[in-house]
């Protein structure tokens, strides 16, 4: 199983690669796409399209990762997100690959045990089960890593009973 989990974002989209080998799990790939606001609305999709077929291709990705989106303050940038989750279902269905998803409440619950968890947690708790990688640069890096952890041990989980 290879597992990528994306954070998506209109100036920062992090991901994360996964891959689970019998009961060992390697970290492929790690890191964010960046945008910016000057780029065209249809250009910046087109960007985030063409990135993660390559990483999906480069990495032979089986399953897809992404946390269920929530209505924050700006209703439009929640809106402009469902653009990012149509392509990311495009690409899921295009590639054959399971796609999980989860709520934000359920991946901090996986990755902390605890629901309620802030990002700094997450990420802390991120960073221990990856020593070799180093304080990402933006939080979405390790949101992302979050997102394919939890959709990493969901899977596990259904495998087992």
């Amino acid at each position: 199983m290879v597992i990528l989990g994306i954070d998506p974002g209109f100036q920062f989209a992090g991901f994360g690669v996964l891959k689970k080998d019998g009961h060992k799990v390697f970290l492929l790939d790690a890191g964010y796409l960046k945008m910016t606001s000057t780029q065209p609305l249809q250009e910046r999709i087109a960007i985030f399209h063409d990135h993660f077929t390559n990483i999906i291709v480069l990495h032979q990705v089986t399953d897809l990762a992404i946390e269920t989106p929530f209505l924050g303050k700006n209703a439009q940038n929640f809106l402009k997100l469902g653009y990012l989750r149509g392509i990311l279902y495009l690409l899921a269905n295009k590639h054959k690959l399971s796609l999980h998803e989860f709520s934000p409440r359920e991946v901090k619950q996986s990755v902390t045990g605890y629901g309620g968890a802030s990002k700094e947690q997450v990420a802390r708790v991120v960073l221990q089960l990856f020593p070799k990688l180093e304080q990402p640069k933006k939080e979405d890096v390790t949101d992302a890593l979050a997102v394919t952890l939890c959709g990493l041990w969901k899977n596990k989980n259904s495998y087992c009973g």
